[in-house]
Parts: C-alpha cells; sequence; structure tokens
C-alpha cells in the first residue's frame, strides 16, 4: 500500500518516520523509523517475508509505542493472501 495510492484518496502519509527515544527529557536518536503515518494516527510496519514472526510483533509494538499513534496495523505482502497478513495493535 505505497503512499502515492493513498495521497490521492486524501489522506496525509509520512515515510520513514523517526522514532526518537526520550529518557529523563533527553532525545536519544535509536534509530527507529516507522515505515509510514497515515493522518498522523496510524502506523503501518510494512513486510514482505513468509511468515510474521513475533520479532515483527515486538517491533510494531515497539513503534507504536515511541510514536504518538494509537493504532497500529503490521502489514505482510508475503502472505498468499493479504487478508491473512494483516495483525492490528492498539495501544
Amino acid at each position: 500500500m505505497p503512499a502515492r495510492e493513498l495521497q490521492p484518496a486524501g489522506l496525509s502519509c509520512a515515510r520513514q518516520v523517526d522514532l526518537p527515544v526520550l529518557y529523563e527529557d533527553v532525545n536519544i536518536a535509536s534509530g527507529h523509523r516507522a515505515d509510514m503515518i497515515v493522518e498522523g494516527e496510524a502506523l503501518l510496519e510494512l513486510k514482505s517475508v513468509e511468515q510474521i514472526l513475533a520479532v515483527h510483533e515486538a517491533q510494531t509494538l515497539t513503534y507504536l509505542r515511541l510514536s504518538d499513534c494509537e493504532v497500529a496495523l503490521l502489514l505482510n505482502f508475503g502472505a498468499l493472501l493479504l487478508k491473512d497478513g494483516i495483525r492490528r495493535f492498539v495501544s
């Protein structure tokens, strides 16, 4: 689901969004980057793997906690059917 498909639908989309870690009011550049954030509310983590692993879910949950988003979708484009490759997380 590239950003160019979301923008004509009127949705704002930011790609490769840095997610800083704050520790005692100090911003630590951690290298964490969300693949996409849509409308500033939904985080999308995109994968193309044979199977979603626990590490992929943990990564998505970490990004969700570091972002201001309330919902995240882990999308696996490597699944036979896309509906089988979608996981939803809520903070």
